[in-house]
């Protein structure tokens, strides 16, 4: 009597998602021979097409369709199954916060890793400005946050550094204008401080025209050409150059990517928590 196996069934949904048998096997690391083949044995079990073929590809078959739905429950359940007996008994609740931009792409994906290694830890995230982080964990609002700071404090570890420095388009020469436009955070933080104080010790005049929440916002401001920022050396992209003391900037901080860490949060979360995000950073 044929069965439905699960990893005809895992083969399915990707190919599915991908849209095409080639698609498919590069997701799963097979080759596209191998995985057609898989695809015709589950055909073989149901007795029917799942997909039908085109020549851009597979789409769903009316049988396929039936189908998409119990093999999304059936492998959903099988990995939370084993998600569930190879965790190591952490549980609990963990308030933790995000910067909404530096490093997001790569937090955001320590996170999912983390909630799929520890099905049992309810996660609290915050994502905002990482400026109120810092106070959220004194009040006790958080257990853990990621943020940037100039100068370290006791309960901040320091993952990541990157030096700061003023930057402007590569093909926009606007250290010629008399008053020097200028991209700026919007929000009293130690980065806004730091660019005004290296502009006032320049004795150049500006004026700032451009104000963003956000690194992404500073960054259009000055790949438009529009203005010259102060950025992180690693948010320095090919079509900006840094101005340094031959153009009148330098004596910029370095900018300290930190753990920040709350007393009154468990310990053993708090600790899983960083030594995942530590290790994301160093490698």
């Amino acid at each position: 009597m044929s069965s439905l196996d699960s990893d005809l069934l895992r083969t399915f949904l990707m190919v599915a998602a991908t849209g095409s048998i080639t698609g498919g096997a590069r997701v799963i690391g097979r080759s596209q021979s191998a995985t057609s083949l898989q695809i015709m044995r589950l055909e073989d079990v149901v007795g029917r097409p799942v997909f039908d073929r085109t020549g851009r590809g597979v789409s769903l078959s009316e049988t396929g369709e039936r189908l998409l739905p119990v093999a999304r429950e059936v492998i959903g359940r099988l990995d939370g199954a084993l998600r569930e007996i190879t965790s190591d008994g952490l549980r609990g609740r963990l308030r933790l916060a995000i910067p909404d931009d530096h490093g997001q792409v790569k937090l955001a994906a320590i996170l999912g890793a983390f909630a799929q290694s520890h099905p049992q830890v309810e996660l609290e995230v915050t994502c905002s400005i990482s400026t109120e982080f810092p106070g959220m964990i004194a009040k006790g609002q958080l257990d853990l946050a990621v943020y940037e700071v100039e100068t370290p404090q006791a309960f901040e570890e320091v993952i990541h550094e990157d030096p700061t420095c003023w930057v402007s388009a590569k093909h926009q020469s606007l250290l010629e204008n008399a008053v020097i436009p200028v991209a700026l955070f919007d929000r009293a933080c130690w980065w806004r401080d730091a660019a005004i104080a290296a502009l006032e010790r320049s004795g150049r005049p500006y004026r700032i025209i451009f104000s963003s929440q956000s690194v992404a916002g500073v960054t259009a401001a000055v790949e438009a050409g529009i203005a010259i920022g102060l950025l992180g050396r690693s948010s320095i992209s090919s079509q900006m150059q840094e101005l340094g003391k031959k153009e009148g900037f330098g004596g910029t901080p370095v900018s300290r990517l930190v753990i920040g860490t709350s007393e009154s949060g468990d310990k053993d979360l708090v600790a899983t928590m960083s030594e995942a995000i530590r290790m994301a950073f160093k490698s």
